[in-house]
């Protein structure tokens, strides 16, 4: 709790952090809705997991640009740039991160399931998808535990897709980590951004290298470390800047001491 209470420090005025795992503990405005932006990727990559899972849609079928698959929507590396439907890179070879391409494959499980991506959604997680499938959620900590969870000991996936999914998709790829900069290789599972050995990181100095997460604009994140057998989530009313960058990874190295 110690830990946990340094949020009280942080440029906002309001936000809820829990760890989950080994340890439970939370603090803060745990009953607020916050808008999880980015972080939402985390919930809808794996309602298309479900959907995999389904046989509604095949990883490797084709979708979005030319030559790109399910896959390569899921793992930024279809090619598209952040906000257009307009490729600037051959698909698998480079990572590049995509609003665009959660909007297509999205899009794509809906055509599929013949309902729309948001019931399919709330079908998966039991909490409903406001906005678009790439940054939409507004919702309290309590349904991002309901992520962490799942990432920690799924339920809804089986565990084996749980597995590839934080694994590095398409190796070796370069490209930008929004707000830290070039990464070289710059690794990714389906959705799950990981951590491997990124540096500057928005996780701490003490994370694994299997550590796998996103965090989002709004001020918010999650990453689970499968080693330490924990997740931590956090969401704030404060916009990602270079406060971020200190105090993410200094409240992970105290989590995790």
């Amino acid at each position: 709790m110690d830990a946990l209470r340094q949020v009280d420090s942080w440029p906002c005025a309001h936000a809820a952090v829990a760890v989950t795992g080994r340890i439970e503990a939370a603090y803060g405005d745990v009953d607020r809705p916050f808008a999880w932006a980015s972080v939402t990727k985390l919930a809808t990559a794996v309602a298309v997991l479900v959907a995999a899972e389904e046989g509604i849609v095949d990883l490797d079928e084709p979708a979005g640009p030319r030559g790109s698959t399910v896959r390569h929507l899921l793992a930024h590396a279809s090619g598209l740039p952040a906000d257009d439907l307009t490729p600037i890179a051959a698909p698998g070879t480079r990572r590049i991160y995509s609003n665009s391409g959660f909007e297509l494959v999205a899009g794509f499980v809906r055509g599929r399931a013949e309902a729309p991506f948001t019931e399919y959604f709330e079908h998966v997680w039991g909490f409903p998808l406001a906005g678009s499938p790439a940054s939409g959620v507004e919702a309290p900590l309590g349904s991002l535990l309901e992520v962490a969870h799942e990432l920690l000991e799924p339920r809804r996936l089986a565990p084996e897709t749980l597995a590839e999914a934080a694994s590095v998709q398409f190796p070796g790829l370069d490209g930008v980590l929004p707000g830290f900069g070039r990464m070289t290789p710059n690794d990714w599972g389906l959705g799950f951004e990981l951590r491997d050995a990124k540096a500057p990181h928005w996780t701490g100095s003490r994370n694994s290298p299997r550590t796998f997460g996103h965090f989002g604009q709004a001020g918010g994140f999650l990453w689970v470390d499968p080693d330490a057998g924990l997740a931590l989530a956090c969401l704030t009313d404060a916009g990602f800047g270079d406060w971020a960058k200190a105090a993410w990874p200094r409240l992970a190295d105290d989590v995790l001491t």
